[in-house]
């Protein structure tokens, strides 16, 4: 079987996947699309493992590592879904108060990655809160595509009321200094864009490929802003000059990247689509904006 490289693939392929991923094409039209691509070698079935993620092999920050203090806990979300299950992560050896990210996962519940996402934020020196909306179903059910079938299930605004009620919980921990910003990927994008919008006291929030308000809900928001966008995402990026100009036309802060050549979920080191030096960059770009408006 012939060893499928990244460059071996076409952006047709990347954005077949994007579609499947969110819910514009079901598994079977996905895959008979997908067979176009299987030449030269290249079977459907080794073009479709090279292209899902790996969650076995990609995890940077394990759940016991010995840098933090990495658990799940249960809040209260009262206008949402009730009791939700997050995972909490600290510096092991923080002795005072720190700032707090939530940190908001994709369109498929609380996945490997986004625990991850939420470890490495914690090693920075912050407390991080990933919550799973997918709670209320029975949390993220060991696969992708069982997690974005049981996310379409519940309403969006009630799981955005999931994520602002983290941020009340992460605002009144006991080991947070009061200052809490969000950063969240994808449908997590979504989130962040309107957590700026409904939270007043949000001190920041840092949007990855999301989906953006709508501009008459704009001079709402109160939080400064960082986005990412890559420069491949025609989808997600078609919304963006609208969003743009009601900031500008608002006095808003924020700052935004477009990253050359870069798919959607170029910060997602689990799948091909992947881009190691944007992801980098983007997550220290992220980190120092994060260190900047809840450290100082």
């Amino acid at each position: 079987m012939k060893e499928i490289r990244k460059e071996d693939i076409s952006q047709e392929v990347f954005d077949l996947y994007d579609d499947y991923a969110h819910n514009r094409l079901e598994r079977r039209q996905f895959l008979d699309r997908l067979s176009k691509y299987a030449v030269g070698g290249i079977t459907v079935t080794s073009l479709l493992s090279f292209i899902m993620p790996d969650y076995q092999n990609k995890i940077q920050v394990w759940q016991d590592d010995p840098r933090l203090k990495s658990e799940f806990i249960e809040y209260n979300s009262p206008k949402g879904g009730g009791t939700i299950k997050g995972l909490l992560s600290k510096p092991a050896d923080a002795s005072g108060k720190l700032p707090g990210i939530v940190v908001v996962h994709e369109n498929r519940g609380l996945n490997p990655h986004i625990e991850d996402v939420a470890r490495r934020a914690a090693l920075a020196g912050f407390i991080s809160l990933a919550p799973d909306a997918l709670t209320p179903l029975g949390g993220y059910p060991g696969t992708d595509d069982e997690g974005r079938t049981l996310q379409r299930q519940r309403d969006r605004n009630e799981m955005l009321e999931d994520f602002i009620a983290a941020h009340d919980y992460l605002n009144e921990h006991p080991d947070c200094t009061g200052k809490v910003g969000v950063v969240g990927f994808c449908f997590g994008g979504w989130i962040s864009n309107m957590m700026a919008v409904q939270v007043p006291e949000l001190d920041a929030a840092v949007p990855f490929y999301g989906g953006q308000p709508s501009p008459d809900i704009v001079p709402q928001i109160q939080a400064p802003l960082l986005l990412h966008f890559g420069e491949l995402d025609k989808r997600v990026n078609e919304g963006w000059p609208a969003y743009e100009a009601a900031l500008k036309e608002h006095d808003k802060e924020y700052s935004a990247y477009m990253y050359e050549e870069a798919n959607h979920g170029f910060h997602n080191d689990t799948t091909p689509r992947y881009d190691e030096e944007a992801a980098k960059l983007a997550w220290e770009r992220t980190i120092e904006f994060f260190n900047e408006k809840l450290k100082s």
